[in-house]
């Protein structure tokens, strides 16, 4: 039996430094409604630190989204997926 998902948003690392929100979105779209995705940027040079969120309307959507892409190949780099822990969730996003 599989495991129950405990959330709708989803960390995902390992991205390019050159992806932006909108790729981020554009990329998870394909598994159901996309809420929020957000890089997470180095506050002094507003760069991005290679990793973000992803929040999906449902637990399902979140879940069939991190059986497809974890472990895929984006822009030439090996992406891991994973359900955002609490503190992940508490994050500031200008850290």
């Amino acid at each position: 039996m599989a495991k129950r998902l405990l959330s709708s948003k989803l960390f995902v690392s390992r991205l390019s430094f050159y992806t932006t929100n909108e790729e981020l979105k554009r990329l998870f779209l394909p598994f159901g409604v996309v809420k929020e995705a957000r890089l997470v940027k180095d506050p002094i040079t507003q760069r991005p630190k290679g990793f973000g969120f992803v929040t999906f309307e449902s637990e399902v959507e979140a879940h069939n989204a991190l059986q497809a892409m974890n472990g895929r190949i984006v822009n030439g780099r090996l992406i891991f997926v994973e359900v955002a822990n609490p503190k992940s969730l508490n994050e500031d996003p200008d850290s």
